[in-house]
This record gives C-alpha cells, sequence and structure tokens, in this order.
C-alpha cells in the first residue's frame, strides 16, 4: 500500500481546497446565473444554500475521503458497496471526464481573452477582431490542449510540489488584484448607485428553475459532487478540524464569488451593458466594459489574468480526480506517467465537441455542472452517514464530541439535506420535461 499523503501545513490545506473551490464558477459562471437566474434574488438564495447545503455537504465529502483514504471509486464502494459503489463511482469519474472537456474549452477562451487584453488592450475597433479569434476552433483547441498538457504536469508533480505551490501563489495574487478592482471600479461615478438599485431582491418572482440554478450554482463553485471535495480530502492530516476546514473552504469561496461580484456587476451596469447575455458573458459583454472603461486595458489584463490562474487550478483539480480515480483505483499496475498521458489524450478528443459547437457548452454545463454536481453530493452524504455509518460520521467530522449541536448536525446530514435536495432535483427535472 503507497504511503499516506497529506498536505505539509494548515496554511497549505486551506489555500489548496480554496484553490479547488474557487475558479470559473465564482467569475465565469456566478456572473450569468445571477444575471439570468433571478438577479439580486438569484443571490440571496445562493447565500442561504451555501451555508445551509453547501458547507455540510463539505463536511461530509471531507470526511468520506480522509476516512476512505480513496478518490471516487474507493470511497463509494467502501460506503455502498461493491455493486452500486462501483456502478456510483464510475458514473461520477465519467462525470468528471467530460465536465473537464468542456470546462477546458472555458479556460482557453479566457486565456486567448486575457493575452488579447494584454497586448492589445480592448477599443471599438478591434471587438471584432477579439471575437473572430475567439470563434477561430483551431486557435483556442491548441490553446486547450496546451492547458491540458500543463495541468497534467502539475497533477504528475504531485499533491506537494505542484498543487500546493501553485496554489500558494495564484489564490494571494486572485484576492489581492480583485480587491484592487473594487476599489477601482467605485471609483467612477455613479457605481455605488447601481449597485444599490440592483440589490433590491424580488424573492416572490424567484421560479423552481431559478431556486435549482441557485443550489447548483452554490455546489458547482465550491466542487461538491463525491468527486473533488472526496479525493482532496483524503490528503487531510487525521488531526485537522474538518468543520473548520470546510467553513474556510465555503466561505472563501462565497467570499471570491462576492467580490468578483463587487467589481462586475457595477461595472457593467453603469456602462449600460447586459448582465443576462449567459455562459457568454465574460467573453462578449466584458471586452464591451474594458472598451468603455477608464484604463481599460490595464484593468481588463489584470482581472482576466487573476481569472486565468484560478481557472487553471480548478482544470488542475479536475484531473487530479481523474488520475487518482483511474490510476489508483482501475488501473493500479499501470504506470502513472502513461495514465496521465492517456488522460490527456482522452481529453483532447472530448474538447472536439465543445470546441466546434460552443453552444453546447451551456447544455452539458446545467446537466454535469448542475445536476450530476447535486446528485453526487447526494450521495457522498448518504454514503458516510448511512453507510458507513454514525459513529463513523461523528468520529470523521467532530472527534466523537457527542455534543447536542453535533447530534443536530449529524441529524441535518442524515435526513434533512438528502431529501430537500432530491426534492429540488427531481422538481427541476420535471419543469424540463413538462
Amino acid at each position: 500500500m503507497e504511503p499516506r499523503i497529506s498536505y505539509t501545513s494548515r496554511l497549505t490545506t486551506v489555500l489548496t481546497m480554496i484553490g479547488v473551490a474557487v475558479g470559473l464558477g465564482n467569475v465565469w459562471r456566478f456572473p450569468y446565473m445571477m444575471g439570468s437566474y433571478g438577479g439580486s434574488a438569484f443571490l440571496v438564495v445562493y447565500l442561504f444554500f451555501t451555508i445551509a447545503f453547501a458547507i455540510p455537504a463539505l463536511m461530509a465529502e471531507i470526511a468520506l475521503g480522509r476516512e476512505t483514504e480513496g478518490g471516487t471509486l474507493v470511497a463509494f464502494t467502501k460506503s455502498l458497496g461493491r455493486r452500486w459503489g462501483k456502478i456510483i463511482g464510475y458514473a461520477l469519474v465519467i462525470t468528471v471526464l467530460v465536465a473537464t472537456s468542456y470546462y477546458a474549452v472555458v479556460v482557453s477562451n479566457v486565456v486567448y481573452t486575457g493575452f488579447f487584453s494584454i497586448f492589445n488592450g480592448f477599443n471599438p475597433s478591434n471587438l471584432e477582431l477579439h471575437q473572430q479569434g475567439l470563434s477561430n476552433g483551431i486557435v483556442q483547441y491548441t490553446i486547450g490542449v496546451v492547458l491540458i498538457s500543463a495541468a497534467l504536469f502539475v497533477v504528475f508533480k504531485g499533491l506537494r510540489k505542484g498543487i500546493e505551490v501553485l496554489s500558494k501563489i495564484f489564490i494571494p495574487f486572485f484576492v489581492i488584484a480583485i480587491v484592487y478592482l473594487i476599489f477601482f471600479v467605485f471609483s467612477i461615478e455613479g457605481a455605488t448607485e447601481k449597485l444599490f438599485n440592483f440589490l433590491q431582491p424580488d424573492l416572490a418572482a424567484l421560479t423552481s428553475e431559478q431556486v435549482f440554478a441557485a443550489l447548483g450554482q452554490a455546489f458547482f463553485s465550491v466542487g461538491l459532487g463525491g468527486t473533488f471535495i472526496v479525493v482532496y480530502g483524503r490528503y487531510l492530516k487525521k488531526e485537522e478540524s474538518i468543520p473548520r476546514i470546510a467553513a474556510f473552504t465555503g466561505l472563501g469561496d462565497v467570499g471570491a464569488s462576492l467580490l468578483v461580484s463587487l467589481f462586475l456587476v457595477p461595472a457593467i451596469l453603469v456602462f449600460g451593458l447586459d448582465m443576462t447575455s449567459g455562459p457568454g458573458l465574460i467573453f462578449t459583454t466584458l471586452p464591451n466594459l474594458f472598451a468603455q472603461m477608464p484604463s481599460g486595458q490595464f484593468v481588463g489584463s489584470i482581472f482576466l489574468l487573476a481569472l486565468s490562474f484560478v481557472a487553471f487550478l480548478s482544470l488542475t483539480a479536475g484531473y487530479e480526480v481523474i488520475s487518482g480515480s483511474i490510476n489508483r483505483e482501475i488501473f493500479p499496475k499501470i504506470k502513472r506517467g502513461n495514465v496521465i498521458v492517456a488522460i490527456g489524450i482522452l481529453q483532447a478528443l472530448l474538447m472536439l465537441p465543445s470546441t466546434i459547437y460552443p453552444d453546447l457548452i451551456g447544455i452539458l454545463d446545467m446537466v454535469f455542472g448542475s445536476g450530476m454536481q447535486v446528485l453526487g453530493s447526494i450521495l457522498s452524504v448518504i454514503g458516510l452517514v448511512w453507510g458507513l455509518g454514525k459513529v463513523t460520521a461523528l468520529r470523521q467530522i467532530f472527534g466523537n464530541s457527542d455534543t447536542a449541536w453535533n447530534r443536530f448536525a449529524l441529524a441535518w446530514l442524515k435526513w434533512v439535506m438528502p431529501i430537500v435536495l432530491l426534492s429540488v432535483l427531481v422538481g427541476y427535472i420535471y419543469g424540463l420535461v413538462t
């Protein structure tokens, strides 16, 4: 049996877990989901779901990973039995394979847009040129292959020499860059007023589809789904507090979404641009924004560079999940380097449809970015509390501290979360088919 690898310190644990969570979910997905699914009302529901469901689910998934000391397949096989555990494990690994393939296309779009901003800047005369490059499948596919190769190289270097090193650099840079941009945008006349007008939620107008979208965003954003967090949870030291790490991760992710929104929302509204342009928001609306904004080339370049960094971290996390599951649990006798090369080839093939038909990304994202992640997280909760049992869950999450609050938390995980999450998921599916 291979020696157990763990994070080097509490700081690197928190930064790495936040690095898994913070990514395009906060900057690409969150603004367009908020704009398309209810505005500030979506924000309120998203915050509620994060605190009430995503953070408890984080605790369950981290505990499942640390208890089973394995990836997705091992975790579900040990918790739900060999037959159903393997079926669920394979299904979730396939989900990550598909999700990372279209995610790689989005990351390549971000990187291309960032380089365009750095070397050209955005102005009314070159916006069409940017869009031509963005829709050039060969260019985007080439960038995507380079990014996949780079991310897999980081995975090959391992947790401490690869993933932790990048997390310690990229996450602080992202936070510093976004805080600077917030101060910058609020120096523009009318930004504060526009933001306050936006922050007037009409909760009564929310539909079941919008509620599900908020739930899916809460789970997508922090990387839930029985995959990312389970795999990264296996590296958590036995003495580390799971509630503390889950809270830092969940609140850090929410903080990133709010910081990005404090920059993007007032900026977009001040310049009269469209918040509801869907998955293409940062590739159509933002170039127009930076073309009009004072110091647009500098501001846009800083923002897109920070976004590229955290997006790359999330892509790397996806390949760590795939590599860990395939290498350690499906083909343990094959050399790790060979498995990583095979993953790269498979991803290059799976990326083609999303590169050729970009509209496919939005459809895949609702299925694999919302539906399957909610389902995978439900199964993780069931696997921990029902499969491994109350005693194991209590030991992993609370260190056998049997207080009234801890018993309530376990009851919440065991009964409330599966029922509520399944109800929302079924309601969403019913809404789609009727």
